[in-house]
């Protein structure tokens, strides 16, 4: 019986320490083919073997003049023949074999199978609309398709990967590499976008759902600087090894609307309205002159060309006019021929109904309260002395108390009625040392209550942009804004059920303007009164705009313009919120339920999760009217400035992140395989033996001669 080696019980194999080292080498530097295709041209290695067969049923006579000298010729001149044509098919063989295999681009796969068996391959590529920036003629996202594509395709058998893109994922579980190739290759530009710690937080979910030891994330990416921080967070890249895969285009114009808005806060029938359009340019400076378009519903109505003048803002206003009270379809366009993704801004709006606003002085009528909502038609305006108050607040949008230094009983139960039923409550209180009267009436309200007075001059320190009076009327605080100042100020507590706000508050915590949520409704206030001679807030940059947002919050806005993205709720005043009435999100061919929650007297709805590719769209229930949005695209993928990959590798470093080396336009060279040039060692093989071929020819020729 024969045995392996060893002792003669043994089953498994013995090798030696030479043998288990080429098994190693052989098994960690195995040889692929970037372009296997070419392999089946092997097929010509049988030409020169037919034209070998073929040359040697051929026979020349050849004359002697004495027959003694025949059988010696012939025994030498069979000899060299066989041996010239041996050499020059072995030529002529190997020539044609190099010059396959150089097509064929061989490599040293280096990776180790095993590793990569512990570990889920992960392929993240940014198809956010940066990426349809061009290089040359070809996208970035073609580049970083085509590079995903050789890194899936030279992949060691069986190996399989993650696709993950700013769509949802193609699976949640690793695919086969034929499977992952398709969908690379099929991929297209997106309107969403994802942050590098979604991706990485993704990768790490679906390495858990693998059971591997960790994950390779190849991330292809642009890189931008809005959407790529500094340095990584070596806690969300446990466990993860990232590979950065840049993909960067040379520096391109770009010309996008930045936003665009009313100047009045309602829209107006029959009358001029003003549109107000801040135009940005990324890059290099404009060569040609850009225009820009107004067309409502469709119809043009005014243009204006953009002279940015070395500066990268251009700010326009265009004036229009609407002719009836429905939903208005406000699209501005741009004929930016570099870049067209980012060059339609959109808009919905309706001429509504008056608002109305209840104002219940003490003492004399307020000016600043009055001026504010007479400067602009779409506000009904009815003032009234607070001991002559109607006892029905139902028709109000907004009803303040102007300088009131008491509130009874009746008084505050009718402010917390109102709050119940969803309506805006704004309180200017007058300045009083009996403070506690007006305590009687906030304490039905909620837990709020005057503690004091400060009688220190002093500025508001900070703004709460998250506040809903902010970001949902100011695009942009001007970086010089000044803020209010108060000669005086009530110092102001509240407990937790009235979550409390604070809009404007002081260096001390002391709340100028608060928010405050004890019911459905909304009660903000003021800590000073509405006049000069307790500071400057009615003549400030915010009083007004305030008191419209207060105004315009008890029922559904009547502008709309949502970036994709950002998570803005769109308020709507929905009663007695059931499944009868939720919310669809309805376009052509498009008919989504998107997140919603109750607020008050309405509904929240989050529509920019449920879509993101811009346009106009409607929001409706099967019961209740139909309420026109417009998406827009998120601004960051507008802005072309993209992280300097030197500084970016400087930062981003240590053991679990690398930077494979990458071409002159940011596409991967090899991320997994050798770097040698196998291909050109073919290449020059096949000259050599092509060289030896033609001195053996040479050699045959001289020889017959």
């Amino acid at each position: 019986m024969a045995h392996w080696g060893g002792s003669k019980n043994s089953n498994k194999p013995i090798t030696s320490s030479r043998g288990r080292s080429l098994l190693t080498l052989t098994y960690i530097c195995s040889v692929s083919f970037l372009y296997p295709l070419f392999l089946t041209a092997g097929a010509a290695l049988a030409i020169p073997i037919l034209i070998h067969l073929f040359n040697l049923r051929k026979y020349k006579t050849v004359m002697f003049p004495h027959t003694r000298f025949l059988k010696d010729i012939q025994l030498n001149s069979q000899k060299q023949s066989q041996v010239r044509y041996k050499a020059l098919l072995a030529m002529r063989l190997l020539f044609l074999l190099f010059l396959i295999l150089a097509f064929a681009q061989p490599f040293f796969n280096t990776s180790n199978a095993t590793d990569k068996g512990n570990r889920t391959q992960i392929i993240y590529i940014d198809n956010s609309y940066s990426m349809s920036v061009k290089k040359g003629a070809r996208t970035m996202l073609d580049i970083a398709k085509e590079d995903a594509a050789r890194q899936v395709r030279t992949a060691a058998p069986g190996t399989r990967f993650i696709l993950l893109t700013n769509d949802k994922p193609m699976s949640y579980r690793s695919e086969p590499a034929d499977k992952v190739f398709a969908a690379i290759n099929a991929l297209d530009v997106t309107a969403g976008t994802k942050t590098i710690a979604q991706v990485v937080a993704t990768a790490q979910s679906m390495v858990q759902n693998e059971a591997t030891k960790g994950g390779d994330l190849f991330y292809y990416s642009d890189f931008q600087q809005n959407a790529f921080p500094a340095t990584p967070d070596k806690a969300m890249m446990k466990n993860i090894t990232f590979y950065g895969m840049p993909v960067q285009a040379d520096e391109v114009q770009d010309i996008y609307i930045d936003t665009a808005y009313l100047a009045m806060p309602v829209l107006q029938t029959g009358k001029n309205n003003s549109l107000i359009v801040h135009t940005r340019l990324s890059g290099k400076e404009a060569k040609d002159a850009v225009v820009l378009q107004l067309s409502i519903n469709g119809q043009v109505k005014s243009a204006a060309t953009l002279n940015f003048k070395d500066k990268k803002e251009s700010i326009d206003t265009l004036s229009f006019q609407v002719n009836n009270a429905n939903w208005q379809q406000i699209q501005l366009t741009l004929n930016d021929v570099v870049m067209r993704f980012d060059d339609t801004f959109r808009i919905t709006a309706r001429s509504a109904s008056n608002f109305s606003i209840l104002v219940l002085n003490e003492g004399q009528a307020n000016p600043y309260l009055q001026a504010a909502f007479r400067a602009y038609e779409g506000f009904r305006l009815n003032q009234l002395d607070v001991n002559n108050a109607p006892k029905e607040w139902n028709s109000y949008n907004l009803v303040i108390l102007n300088g009131i230094t008491r509130m009874d009983a009746n008084l505050g139960k009718a402010v917390s009625d109102a709050l119940s039923r969803g309506q805006s409550i704004c309180i200017f209180p007058g300045k009083t040392n009996n403070f506690e009267a007006i305590n009687e009436g906030l304490k039905q309200s909620g837990d709020i209550r005057i503690n004091g007075i400060d009688t220190a001059v002093q500025a508001a320190s900070s703004l709460q942009q998250g506040s809903a009076l902010v970001k949902d009327l100011f695009e942009k605080i001007p970086d010089n804004v000044q803020l209010p100042v108060a000669n005086w100020h009530y110092s102001i507590s509240a407990g937790l059920n009235a979550n409390q706000q604070s809009v404007l508050s002081f260096r001390n915590g002391d709340p100028l303007f608060a928010r405050y949520t004890p019911g459905k409704g909304q009660l903000y206030i003021c800590a000073t009164s509405a006049d000069l001679q307790s500071g400057n807030f009615p003549g400030s940059y915010f009083f007004a705009p305030f008191l419209y947002q207060m105004a315009m919050q008890s029922g559904s806005s009547n502008i709309y313009a949502v970036t994709s993205g950002s998570q803005q709720a769109i308020y709507l005043p929905i009663n007695n919120v059931s499944e009868r009435n939720t919310m669809h999100v309805l376009a052509k061919n498009v008919d989504v339920i998107p997140p919603q929650r109750p607020n008050g007297a309405g509904l929240d709805v989050f529509m920019d999760q449920a879509v993101q590719v811009p346009g106009f769209y409607q929001l409706a229930a099967a019961e209740g009217d139909t309420t026109d949005v417009a998406l827009n695209q998120d601004k960051r993928e507008s802005v072309l400035e993209y992280k300097n990959i030197s500084t970016l590798k400087s930062e981003w470093k240590g053991d679990n992140i690398k930077w494979p080396d990458v071409t002159k336009g940011g596409s991967l060279k090899e991320s997994a395989v050798s770097n040698f040039p196998l291909w050109k060692v073919c290449v020059l093989l096949a000259v050599l033996m092509l060289a030896v071929e033609t001195w053996l020819l040479a050699r045959v020729k001289k020889v017959a001669v």
